[in-house]
């Protein structure tokens, strides 16, 4: 069977697949494991590992808040009870003190609070998740960005509107003359600008907008805030590299004035007998 397959093979492609059908075929049968590492076999979660197990969590810890409830409201099931000594494993807390109603809401608001910190942590990612893709797609692809930043269009249930009345209450907005009273007011506004000389028109050039372009700040993507982290890391491995120097000896003018830089607004002299130490 496999011959036959193979001879009508009419490319590589072709024949590593009906390889691996075969290979797979044959594991199966003998009931060995099969590594698909390596192969297209699906598309993987896109969901990190971490998110995954904090949502777990976020559920475990609302299923126990529902049964501390129930506990508190005197439900003694079994299963309730056993929940309400897993929630207190590890401490003092008895079910059958006077104050396990103040324990209870102590607890249950305790794991309110850590919902809220896990479901911030989340939120935290998705936007940053969110700026991040927003950013390379408009690098790469602007109509995209913009088109995903379009909300969605309802279309209506009803019946559509009739295209004569539409037609008439717009054309009564804007092609009707209307005749305003503005009023005495507004001769008493005119005449006191009247003495106001007029300002000269304002021509911007493509060399002015590039410009002020130049100087904001720049929102569309990461690489300005990349630009100064890196501008940091430069800076520190260079005062790393002339403080290595100044302690192997090298006593050069620009390399005291960078270790004197270093040291500024300290008590640090750099003639104190444990200077190498510091």
């Amino acid at each position: 069977m496999l011959v036959t397959y193979l001879e009508a093979s009419r490319d590589l492609c072709e024949t590593d697949s009906i390889l691996f059908g075969a290979a797979l075929a044959v594991c199966r049968i003998i009931g060995a494991k099969v590594s698909t590492a390596g192969r297209a076999t699906g598309h993987s979660s896109a969901i990190p590992a971490w998110r995954r197990r904090i949502e777990e969590r976020i559920a475990k810890a609302r299923a126990l808040i529902g049964r501390l409830i129930c506990f508190r409201s005197g439900n003694n099931r079994p299963r309730i009870v056993r929940s309400v000594r897993m929630a207190f494993a590890g401490t003092n807390v008895s079910l059958s003190q006077p104050d396990i109603t103040q324990k209870l809401t102590e607890r249950i608001d305790d794991l309110k609070q850590r919902i809220a910190a896990w479901g911030k942590r989340i939120r935290r990612y998705t936007e940053r998740s969110t700026r991040f893709n927003q950013n390379r797609l408009f690098q790469s692809d602007q109509k995209r960005l913009y088109e995903s930043l379009e909300r969605p269009m309802v279309s209506g249930t009803g019946p559509a509107p009739n295209q004569a009345d539409t037609v008439a209450f717009w054309r009564g907005l804007w092609s009707e003359p209307v005749n305003h009273s503005e009023g005495p007011w507004t001769e008493v506004v005119a005449s006191q600008c009247a003495g106001i000389t007029p300002m000269n028109p304002v021509i911007i050039t493509p060399d002015d907008v590039a410009e002020a372009v130049r100087r904001a700040p720049n929102w569309k993507s990461l690489s300005a805030w990349r630009k100064r982290i890196e501008d940091r890391i430069a800076k520190a491995r260079a005062l790393i590299g002339r403080l290595t120097s100044f302690r192997s000896g090298n006593n050069r003018p620009r390399i005291m004035r960078t270790v004197r830089m270093a040291f500024a607004g300290t008590n640090i002299s750099l003639f104190q007998p444990d200077i190498t130490q510091i």
